[in-house]
């Protein structure tokens, strides 16, 4: 038969046997239980937030790899102002602040997935989806937080999770 890739939207640390997976790797006679705790190992740093997710099967063998996706940029923003989700102006509606610091742990997980080819730039984009769901940065309207990233503000903190750009890129 061959390898087969089989793609789940789970909530991070609570897959469960039941539909659509449990099924799914019945058919393919895997071990259900030993998959979903995998699964659930896998993505227990995105408690709360819902991760895809891709289970790549050697049908032949059984064996299996599993692959965690990255949430969405407004999940991530939202769990790391502990917001529930985000509803209204965001002009006027304030749901949440984050630090400078935390846009840039936002920046690296999201970095295979943004278009942005400096640390900088990614920062920025994320600075963009914050200002339009209505989070802060430091208590500061992200707009005027991508405008001290232009000016050099935040350079030193830039340059210390720099390398960690790099070498992932």
């Amino acid at each position: 038969m061959g390898k087969k890739v089989i793609r789940v939207m789970v909530e991070g640390g609570k897959a469960s046997a039941g539909p659509p997976l449990g099924p799914t790797l019945s058919a393919l006679k895997l071990n259900v239980g030993e998959v979903v705790k995998a699964i659930n190992d896998a993505t227990k740093e995105f408690e709360g937030l819902t991760v895809p997710v891709e289970i790549h099967v050697d049908t032949t063998s059984k064996k299996y790899e599993i692959k965690v996706g990255v949430p969405t940029t407004t999940a991530l923003l939202l769990k790391e102002a502990g917001a529930k989700q985000f509803t209204g102006d965001p002009a006027h509606q304030k749901i949440g602040d984050i630090s400078f610091e935390q846009v840039v742990k936002i920046a690296l997980l999201k970095k295979d997935k943004l278009t942005a080819r400096t640390l900088k730039a990614a920062v920025k984009t994320i600075l963009g989806t914050a200002r339009s769901i209505g989070v802060t940065v430091d208590g500061k309207d992200p707009k005027e937080v991508q405008k001290l990233v232009d000016t050099g503000y935040y350079d030193e903190i830039l340059n210390k999770y720099e390398p960690e750009w790099e070498k992932e890129v």
